[in-house]
C-alpha cells in the first residue's frame, strides 16, 4: 500500500521520530477513511482538489478541528503526495492548489495600568527587603519598563548597563543588539539591587541577575517568578514574562508612542509584528467614546 511505503520511508530514511510517524499515519488514514466514506475507492492518482476541499470542510464543520489541526493534516498529505510523485506512482497532486485555512490571530494578553501600579507601588509586603525580594521586583520592573524578552533579561551583564547615560545594551535574537533608554526610577532600583547583591555574594559574578548562589538565572526560574507575581494582581490565564512585554508595548502605544519607535524598542525586525498591539489603542478610544458620547 502506498501509505505504508510512505510511512516506512519517513521512518527509515527521513529518520522522523516515532511520535511524528504516528501523527502522519493517523492523518493519512483519516483522509483515506473520508474518501471511502464518499463511496470512492482510495486511489491517490484519481483524487481531485474538490474532494480535498470537502474533506477540509468536514474536518472544520463536522469534526470541529481548529485551523492549526487542519493545516497539520494538510502538511502530512502534501508530504505524502510529494513522495508519490518522486516514486512515479502519480503525476497529480490535488493538494498543490489548496489554500490552507487561516489561523485565528490571538490578540496579546496584557496587564492594565492599575494592576502594574498595584504590584509595583501600592501593595505592601509583595516584595521583601532582602536580595531575592529586591531582585524580583527589579525583574518585574525591567520587563515592564523595557519590554525585553525573557532570554534577553537573563543574558544582561553588568557591563551592558550604563548608569550615567541611563541606557542598557540588549542582545536579542540572532545576536542583534539594541540600546534602550531607562529613567530615574529604574536607575535607583538597579543601584539598590547592585548594592545588596555585591554585599551578599562573594566571588565572581558573570551576569547581572543571579540566584543566591551567584549563578545565572535560568528560564523556568524567571517564568515561575513572574507567574507568581502576576497572579497576585490579575486573573489572566497566561502569566508569563511575555505578557509583561505585551504590557510594555500596549502602554507605549496607548500613551502616544509612534508605532515605528515601539518596533525599535521591542527589537522587532518587521513592523507587522508590532502592529498586533494597535488593537489596544482602539480599546482606549472605545472607553473615551463611552464616557463622552451621550448616546454611547
Amino acid at each position: 500500500m502506498s501509505i505504508e511505503n510512505f510511512l516506512q520511508y519517513i521512518e527509515s530514511e527521513k529518520k522522523y521520530s516515532s511520535h511524528t510517524c504516528i501523527a502522519y499515519r493517523a492523518d493519512l488514514l483519516q483522509f483515506k477513511d473520508f474518501v471511502e466514506s464518499q463511496s470512492i475507492s482510495f486511489d491517490p492518482g484519481k483524487i481531485d482538489a474538490s474532494l480535498v476541499r470537502e474533506w477540509i470542510v468536514d474536518l472544520m464543520v463536522n469534526a470541529m478541528n481548529t485551523a492549526s489541526s487542519v493545516n497539520r493534516k494538510l502538511s502530512s498529505l502534501k508530504s505524502f503526495y510529494r513522495f508519490l510523485k518522486q516514486q512515479g506512482v502519480t503525476t497529480q497532486n490535488p493538494f498543490r492548489k489548496i489554500t490552507a485555512p487561516q489561523k485565528e490571530k490571538l490578540l496579546p494578553k496584557f496587564l492594565k495600568k492599575e494592576e502594574m501600579e498595584n504590584l509595583l507601588d501600592k501593595y505592601e509586603g509583595v516584595f521583601t527587603d532582602d536580595l531575592e525580594g529586591i531582585r524580583n521586583k527589579l525583574i518585574i520592573e525591567m520587563f515592564y519598563t523595557l519590554g525585553i524578552r525573557l532570554s534577553e533579561l537573563i543574558d544582561i551583564k553588568d557591563t551592558d548597563i550604563d548608569l550615567n547615560g541611563e541606557t542598557i545594551l540588549i542582545t536579542g535574537k540572532r545576536n542583534k543588539q539594541r540600546l534602550l533608554p531607562f529613567g530615574k526610577k529604574l536607575k535607583i532600583a538597579i543601584l539598590e539591587y547592585l548594592k545588596i547583591r555585591n554585599d551578599a555574594i562573594t566571588g565572581s559574578i558573570t551576569h547581572f541577575f543571579v540566584r543566591k548562589n551567584g549563578q545565572k538565572l535560568y528560564p523556568m526560574f524567571v517564568y515561575r517568578l513572574v507567574n507568581k507575581y502576576i497572579s497576585m494582581v490579575s486573573t489572566l490565564s497566561k502569566r508569563s514574562p511575555h505578557v509583561l512585554r505585551h504590557t510594555f508595548a500596549t502602554a507605549m502605544l496607548n500613551n502616544g508612542a509612534e508605532l515605528n519607535a515601539v518596533k525599535e524598542l521591542l527589537g522587532h525586525s518587521s513592523l507587522a509584528a508590532t502592529e498586533v498591539y494597535t488593537h489596544t489603542t482602539f480599546e482606549q478610544l472605545q472607553e473615551i467614546y463611552n464616557q463622552a458620547h451621550p448616546r454611547a
